[in-house]
């Protein structure tokens, strides 16, 4: 397979040439690593929030958005659509690199991942990228700085004036696009620690709400992945029956039920304190090849409703 990274570059080198048409902004740091801003300073957009979404995965699925319905309301929903479900979403989208330099906290994601290769998904995978630039997206309050670029210069063994660092906040239009556009990798990445080869998984498509945009990164980030464990929706096509496919949603889960402002309350608000198992779809379909298709969990349009302040 092609370098992720070189392919989430071209995209890239898109954001920056368009950035005034997308809301967004881009500026060189003192050690010539490359930050775009696409909702921290700048306010950015869908079509913002679509090609961030298209950058985390480093090139290889499609991303939309078309109008549906929640609570009897008309609100806008993302969709994500991938034939390279191990690479695209595992090996890239998946939001598996703590970002943590002095003051600096963040998310990362994106192909910047696939450098480093250290996750135990991509030994599962056996994908290790090779290239002389690289992108990492990061989820944060703040913008990344020389030190953050550094860091992950030194990690993925490339030139820090090769690093272009993509920020956003939670609470930004971007930010509720490309999270809502996680739906199918929660379903990949829950499928393979429960001990599937993510290898088998042939496509994936997911789509949940867009949450609106809300007044602070704590509940944006309970808005956000309520739109995904009680509105995300995913359709797996895979080569090999499994026993466990019950297991990906969020039904399963001990917390089901409950909205996540209460869940992360639990936790002082700390991400990293919660049980991967709590990140999952609502309802997935998987289509076995030349097999069943099972048809797993249930959406929950009343506490969204509630949760997006309908």
């Amino acid at each position: 397979m092609e370098s992720l990274n070189r392919m989430a570059i071209e995209l890239v080198d898109e954001a920056i040439d368009f950035a005034e048409v997308l809301g967004t902004g881009a500026y060189e740091l003192e050690n010539g690593a490359t930050v775009l801003d696409f909702g921290v300073d700048f306010d950015g957009g869908v079509e913002a929030g679509l090609l961030l979404s298209e950058i985390q995965t480093g090139g290889l699925a499609t991303v939309q958005t078309n109008v549906g319905e929640l609570g009897g309301a008309p609100i806008r929903y993302v969709e994500l659509t991938t034939d390279h479900p191990d690479l695209a979403l595992l090996c890239s989208q998946k939001a598996g690199w703590e970002v943590s330099i002095g003051e600096f906290e963040g998310l990362g994601s994106g192909p910047a991942r696939a450098l480093v290769g250290t996750e135990d998904v991509f030994h599962r995978v056996g994908y290790h990228d090779a290239f002389d630039l690289t992108v990492l997206t990061v989820e944060s309050d703040d913008l990344p700085d020389e030190r953050v670029a550094e860091h992950v210069a030194d990690l993925a063994e490339v030139n820090e004036e090769s690093v272009f660092l993509v920020g956003f906040r939670t609470a930004s239009i971007a930010g509720s696009v490309s999270i809502g556009a996680r739906a199918a990798e929660l379903a990949a990445f829950r499928l393979s620690e429960l001990g599937y080869d993510p290898t088998d998984i042939v496509s994936a498509a997911g789509k949940a709400p867009v949450a609106p945009v809300a007044a602070s990164e704590e509940e944006a980030m309970a808005r956000t992945n309520d739109a995904l464990a009680y509105g995300g929706q995913v359709h797996l096509t895979v080569r090999e029956d499994f026993d466990r496919f019950d297991e990906i949603v969020s039904t399963a889960g001990e917390r089901y039920g409950e909205p996540f402002a209460d869940i992360y309350e639990t936790v002082d608000w700390d991400f990293y304190e919660l049980d991967e198992g709590v990140f999952a779809p609502a309802k997935v379909t998987v289509d076995v090849i030349g097999g069943p298709t099972h048809v797993h969990g249930e959406t929950d349009e009343e506490l969204l409703a509630d949760s997006f302040d309908l």
